[in-house]
């Protein structure tokens, strides 16, 4: 993604290699964290290099490879949590999600107010939509920003999110898919919660699950 205002790095961090965005305003720096799933002190880092405050960490969903760094990163800067309402109790159950995958578990962190649909959140002089699109889990979202779309485990190149996990559901994954994301320009680019970049033309074009 690039915008002239605009300060954007990725990482991979976590256990499952979670791919964390970070957006940063030249205009007043500061800075929302999409999917803080790990490392936190790498995501701090990036974050001084830059010189910029985290306000925000946004999540798509609240499974447990995408909240691991989020706690650590509240404490440490005080940055709100936002999430969608449907996804909120999954944090009650991360020990539950760390077990089924034999990993260690991880804090909870807590959240500052429940995203809605439609929800708008300024960064610089740039505006993130949340894009309700349950699936994945109940409370999935994706952020539109400009001709960017970061859409967590919701949709993959060539590939859907999971939906035998943890609140899941096919039909509606499908759905969310076609109804919300596949109605957006085809030169948006599509930034995944796992793997590579694609886009949503290319996606409606060549992906085998449409």
């Amino acid at each position: 993604m690039k915008l002239p205002d605009i300060i954007f790095e990725t990482l991979t961090v976590g256990y499952l290699a979670v791919n964390c965005y970070i957006i940063g305003s030249k205009k007043d720096n500061k800075a929302i964290v999409i999917d803080a799933g790990g490392d936190h002190e790498e995501i701090l880092n990036t974050l001084k290099k830059h010189n910029l405050t985290l306000q925000f960490i946004i999540n798509t969903h609240a499974h447990f490879d995408h909240v691991g760094g989020v706690q650590p990163l509240q404490d440490l800067t005080g940055a709100q949590f936002l999430l969608h309402r449907e996804d909120v109790v999954l944090l009650n159950y991360l020990d539950n999600q760390t077990e089924a995958f034999g990993l260690p578990s991880i804090p909870k962190p807590k959240v500052y107010r429940p995203l809605a649909d439609n929800e708008e959140i300024l960064i610089g002089n740039e505006v993130i939509r949340v894009i309700h699109t349950p699936g994945h889990s109940p409370g999935s979202v994706c952020f539109l920003i400009n001709h960017a779309a970061f859409v967590g485990d919701t949709l993959f190149a060539g590939s859907i999110g999971r939906t035998d996990i943890f609140g899941g559901s096919y039909d509606k994954i499908i759905n969310s898919i076609k109804t919300r994301l596949f109605t957006l320009d085809d030169h948006v680019i599509v930034y995944p919660g796992h793997g590579t970049f694609t886009t949503i033309g290319e996606e409606k074009q060549h992906n085998p699950f449409f």
